[in-house]
């Protein structure tokens, strides 16, 4: 009998110093993860200031080669081979040496990515325009009992009173939820507005990438869930995909995805694949040297590859060749400092790309 009892102090004094390496070993690993937080914070504070100006640097950077792209002869078109856009075209003697990655500057470096915006659709355009947005939740994949909903809602979201649209939503609604808030009544600044609207989820705004984002929390449990048709094909493109919230009005036929393509009238998908197939050259890959920008939106190349003269002269109305408006985006690294700027930017000719915002993440 004494010796189970002192076999049965023994293990329950061994238990105890498990216990104890156990919690000890969980507070040493949680003050060294703490400890790393608090270094790296520190390490971004004393390198605050230059990282900012390595970002405002590449944001300079990125309007000298927009406005230097404008004086390469015999182009008169932006496309995906040209430098700002990370091509491997022709290049004029100026940008021919430039490089937008991994730029040295300072005890840093930085790295500069250009896209336009004309890309995509203005989705302040979708005002009023159902056919419009009607594409746009056809080629998502948006379940039709559910169409109806969202477009009145973007549109009572945008417009400037209070009234709203059949299948619509206005302030009322939106002062219902928990919490509430108001409708903006005006045009979109930022194109997450619409993950505000009502109807929408995150696989109609995000699409096939949905379930990298936060879901919206200003939407109730039952407005998460799937609104896109049961068993159709994975949808290949969201909402974010396909607008933008500023840009010159006119999709660029260079730069535009198919999906995109399909907004314009008259554009199905064979003739948005047979679009991109003859501005990517014989190599069939956007952004090299043997890419065929189209040099004007309504010529004979849309009409040789099956457009009727009606539909390619139509098609100066939706789209241009030139874009006009682009977000730069420069990460930036000093030390073990990193940060993400963002400029929107608007080039009016060689010596004159505003700034619009600026910002960083």
């Amino acid at each position: 009998m004494k010796i189970t009892r002192r076999h049965s102090r023994q293990g329950i004094a061994i238990v105890i110093v498990m216990v104890c390496i156990f919690v000890l070993s969980m507070m040493a690993a949680i003050f060294a993860a703490y400890m790393k937080v608090e270094m790296r914070l520190a390490a971004n504070s004393n390198n605050e200031a230059e990282m900012q100006w390595l970002g405002r640097s590449g944001v300079e950077l990125a309007r000298y080669v927009l406005g230097q792209q404008l004086m390469i002869p015999n182009e008169p078109y932006d496309s995906l081979n040209e430098k700002w856009a990370g091509g491997t075209g022709e290049t004029n003697d100026l940008l021919a040496d430039i490089s937008l990655t991994d730029v040295p500057l300072g005890n840093g470096k930085f790295s500069v990515k250009i896209t336009d915006t004309e890309r995509k659709f203005n989705i302040n355009l979708a005002l009023g325009n159902d056919a419009l947005l009607q594409q746009a939740m056809i080629l998502i994949g948006v379940d039709a009992a559910e169409i109806p909903t969202i477009i009145a809602s973007i549109q009572d979201w945008i417009d400037r009173d209070d009234n709203t649209r059949v299948n619509g939503a206005e302030t009322e609604y939106y002062q219902s939820l928990n919490p509430p808030y108001h409708a903006k009544n005006g045009p979109i600044d930022d194109l997450t507005e619409l993950l505000f609207v009502k109807g929408m989820t995150p696989e109609i705004y995000w699409g096939p990438n949905s379930t990298n984002h936060p879901t919206q929390v200003f939407q109730s449990r039952s407005a998460m869930q799937s609104k896109l048709v049961p068993n159709a094909a994975v949808a290949t493109a969201g909402l974010v995909d396909i607008f933008t919230p500023i840009s010159n009005g006119r999709i660029n036929l260079n730069t535009a995805s198919a999906t995109t393509l399909q907004m314009v009238p008259g554009i199905d998908a064979n003739m948005a694949a047979a679009i991109i197939r003859m501005r990517s050259g014989p190599d069939g890959i956007d952004g090299t040297e043997d890419d065929v920008p189209l040099r004007q939106p309504g010529g004979q190349d849309l009409i040789n590859i099956g457009l009727s003269p009606q539909a390619a002269q139509a098609m100066s109305q939706f789209c241009d060749v030139r874009s006009s408006t682009f977000e730069a985006q420069v990460d930036v690294q000093v030390g073990v400092s990193k940060r993400r700027y963002f400029a929107l930017l608007r080039r009016n000719g060689p010596k004159d790309v505003q700034i619009i915002t600026f910002r960083w993440e």
